[in-house]
């Protein structure tokens, strides 16, 4: 080994130790020899005392270097004092090094660097900015670097060369250069030098080996892509990662439109298959494998009969990675044995594809193969490995019943009852009903039963809806006619009453006892209306309401209804505006809502009623009224101190059939009554509610203004005849009700009307015979046995067809009206009625 291998490479450039100043080098220079020529044009006298005091004090400076030097308080530079191994590094780094100082002038550069840029010498040695300023391709890479350096920040660019530097042949190059700025101690005086320092590297080796790299990748990729089996890679939540280009094309999707998690494989496999492929389990580290027999959907809705196998990693922590799934097509002509494939693709729909969940169960009851509905039902209950016993999938009241059946499976049994199970233990949780069937060729597997589970829950509350809807019908059929007879009877009862007052004055001892009895009649009245508004047997009339009087009016009962635990606060706001509604409707709903708010507190509390105006500008200030439209209301606002709704129930609380009571307590139709109520008014109803606070209800009527037209045509008819109800027409009386029929005849005929009788229909026509029609007016009821009133009215019509008729009944108009020829034209009397609407009836329908 010769000397020059023993050295270490030495900079070609190395400038960085020259930190004197040359100008005051010949400063100092040109002052001695001012000094020298001075001293010679002197005399040796004069000249003598100066000699020897510069002599002195270059004497003094002497020394002085001296002991500061032996301190180390003065420092002489010189090439040994830099630290040799940070030099040796520099100089044998492997990529070039340079050195700059802030005008551009070179004060290093390494061999290496020399080596890069085919520099012979330290001649030869160029900037990086003129090294690679012969290329174009590099100018836009050395602006970005010259203003880093400019800028004193770092950057680092990738250049390529179509030749290496320096040579105007060969492959191309890659270069990655570096620029960052350097500040150099120069000197405790003269402080720091900036300094900017450039590598350059060569890396076309490792460009090379990335590109061979992807090229290799692309080629694997290609390969995996137009394989003859699909893939796809899913995750645990089911969402395709990576999907091949073969099972594209099957689906029909765009492989360039395609990223990552954007495809569920519930878009692609039929029916509950998915849930197969997500219900895969394992222990931490392990790796499962399962194959699936499945039908995928294409793009354009039709099926594709694959097999798939299904291979699932699982983490030390349990959780299911990464999927690698293979794909197999089972279309006609994919498979050699074709029957064969054909009969398991069958088989393989009918198992996943049918809405029966079915699962094959051992001797021990321990569930075995299973299909994807039974997964989706019993919430992905696994199949093999998990050994999850069929009974545990029920209540515990239900096991004793599917253990039996079980049993009897695994004896061999061929008839064996469904049976019906609870699948959680709420009231109105799930259910099922299992039908087992014995297997007796089931050795190799070990299987002696097939259950198959159909879920009843939509069922069974059908069925509780249906016998709902029944028990309310029937009830309200009863309530209906049982309103019907009352109203018959309280007709007579105040009928009668009218006519004993019109005999007695104020001063007899029995007046009181009269009005009494028709005051309690007409209580009676009120709750028989109630009666036909639940049997919906009663129209909506709306009529000018002041809801202050209506509430007072109705505390009485709110009182008895609420009970004694419950205090009521009635609170009447100042100058209500007037609304229209139907009274007894409207008594209905604040029925209901009282009622509710009593339901709500079974230790006590307080309901609260309270009325008030809301002004078009008021109605942004209450919350929960999104969609109401701004305008003038009249508000009846129901509060409780109870224990207040979920979000969960207040989302319900409007639906038919919805109740939070238990059962046989409450119809679920209550609230859905009020809402429809409202909105039939035209208002708006809104809760607000809070757990173990109270509920509030706010109901909006719209402000109803007054005019002149709108008045009531009975007012108008009522004001008209207060002072004369008398008459002199020919009536035909026709009711069924021997008491009602008497005290009408008698109030007619008090009234100077002449009176025909009749207490049917057939009877009806008979009377108009005898009388050869001279009949002003018919009064005739509409459930009437033989020939009811319709039918009565259409026999009057073929002789005189302009004859006047009223009806009266205990229903409502609209009950009986669509049984009439169309546009037919007749007056309505409500029952029960007195004396005196009786009379204005009369004679409003002569005068029309």
């Amino acid at each position: 080994m010769t000397d020059s291998d023993a050295r270490p490479p030495q900079p070609v450039i190395d400038r960085s130790e020259r930190t004197g100043n040359i100008w005051l080098l010949m400063l100092l220079a040109l002052g001695l020899v001012a000094a020298a020529a001075a001293f010679a044009l002197m005399s040796r006298d004069q000249a003598e005392p100066y000699v020897l005091a510069l002599l002195g004090v270059l004497a003094v400076i002497g020394v002085f270097s001296l002991f500061a030097g032996a301190i180390g308080l003065l420092h002489f530079s010189s090439r040994s004092t830099v630290n040799p191994v940070a030099a040796a590094f520099v100089d044998t780094h492997g990529e070039g090094v340079l050195a700059t100082e802030v005008d551009g002038r070179i004060i290093y550069a390494n061999q290496a660097y020399a080596a890069l840029t085919n520099a012979e010498g330290a001649a030869d040695v160029r900037s990086v900015e003129r090294v690679f300023s012969a290329d174009p391709n590099a100018a836009d890479a050395l602006f970005r670097l010259s203003a880093a350096a400019r800028e004193g920040r770092s950057a680092q660019e990738e250049i390529r060369l179509p030749q290496p530097l320096g040579r105007n042949d060969g492959e191309p190059h890659w270069y990655r250069v570096t620029v960052r700025p350097l500040a150099l101690a120069v000197g405790q005086e003269a402080g720091k030098k900036e300094v900017t320092v450039w590598q350059v590297a060569d890396i076309s080796r490792d460009r090379v080996d990335q590109e061979t790299s992807f090229q290799e990748l692309q080629r694997v990729i290609n390969f995996l892509d137009h394989a003859p089996a699909g893939f796809f890679s899913c995750d645990a939540r089911g969402r395709v990662v990576y999907l091949n280009a073969t099972l594209a094309d099957w689906l029909g999707y765009d492989l360039a439109q395609f990223d990552a998690g954007d495809i569920d494989i519930a878009n692609f496999i039929r029916g509950d298959g998915a849930q197969l492929l997500r219900s895969l389990q394992g222990r931490p580290g392990e790796v499962r494998s399962e194959t699936f027999d499945l039908d995928l959907v294409t793009r354009n809705g039709r099926g594709l009969p694959v097999r798939i196998l299904h291979r699932v990693p699982f983490g030390a922590d349990g959780m299911a990675g990464e999927s690698r799934t293979l794909v197999l097509n089972r279309s006609p002509g994919e498979d050699v044995s074709e029957e064969l494939r054909a009969s398991e693709v069958r088989f393989a729909r009918f198992f996943n594809n049918t809405p029966i969940a079915i699962a094959s169960i051992d001797r021990e009851g321990r569930i075995g193969k299973t299909n994807a509905p039974f997964l989706r039902l019993f919430g992905g209950a696994n199949n093999k490995e998990s050994n999850v016993p069929v009974v545990s999938l029920v209540t515990e009241v239900s096991r004793a019943d599917l253990q039996r059946a079980l049993d009897a499976a695994a004896d061999g049994q061929s008839e064996i009852p469904p049976v019906d199970v609870r699948l959680d233990d709420r009231e109105d949780g799930r259910s099922a009903t299992f039908y087992v069937s014995a297997v007796r060729d089931g050795e190799g597997d070990g299987e002696v039963a097939i259950v198959y589970a159909l879920e009843t829950t939509a069922q069974r509350v059908l069925e509780a809806q249906f016998a709902q809807g029944q028990k309310m019908q029937a009830i309200g059929q009863l309530a209906g006619g049982v309103a019907h007879d009352f109203n018959n009877v309280l007709t007579a009862i105040i009928g009668f009453s009218d006519l004993l007052l019109a005999s007695h004055r104020p001063t007899d001892p029995s007046f009181q006892d009269i009005m009494n009895i028709k005051q309690n009649a007409n209580r009676a009245a009120g709750l028989v209306r109630q009666l036909l508004a639940f049997s919906r047997r009663q129209t909506l009339r709306p009529k000018e309401l002041a809801l202050n009087d209506v509430l007072a009016d109705l505390s009485i009962l709110l009182d008895r209804l609420l009970g004694e635990k419950v205090e009521l606060k009635v609170v009447h706001g100042r100058d209500l505006w007037p609304i229209m509604a139907d009274l007894n409707q409207l008594e209905q709903v604040i029925v209901n809502l009282a009622v509710n708010a009593r339901d709500a507190m079974p230790q006590g509390g307080r309901v609260t009623v309270k009325t008030v105006n809301v002004s078009e500008a008021e109605c942004k200030t209450y919350e929960n009224t999104r969609g109401m439209p701004g305008a003038d209301y009249v508000l009846i606002e129901v509060s409780d101190t109870g224990h207040g709704m979920t979000p969960e129930v207040m989302e319900k609380i409007f639906e038919p059939f919805f109740s939070t009571k238990e059962v046989g307590k409450g119809t679920g139709l209550g609230l859905s009554t009020v809402y429809g109520i409202v909105k039939q008014t035209g208002g708006f109803i809104f809760c607000t509610s809070e757990v173990n606070k109270g509920t509030t209800f706010r109901i909006f009527l719209p402000r109803h203004v007054p005019k002149e037209s709108d008045r009531p045509v009975e007012r108008a008819v009522e004001q008209q005849q207060l002072t004369d109800l008398t008459g002199s027409a020919a009536i035909l009386l026709v009711e069924d009700e021997e008491a009602v029929r008497a005290f009408a005849a008698r109030a007619l005929m008090s009234r100077g009307y002449t009176v025909h009788e009749a207490s049917s229909g057939t009877e009806a026509l008979e009377v108009m015979e005898e009388t050869e029609g001279k009949i002003d007016l018919v009064v005739s009821d509409v459930v009437m046995p033989e020939m009811d009133g319709p039918s009565l009215l259409r026999e009057l019509r073929k002789t005189r067809p302009d004859l006047k008729i009223i009806f009266v009944s205990g229903y409502a108009e609209d009950a009986f009206e669509k049984n009439l020829p169309e546009n037919e034209k007749f007056s309505f009397l409500p029952k029960p009625f007195t004396l005196k609407q009786l009379a204005t009836a009369v004679k409003e329908a002569l005068n029309a």
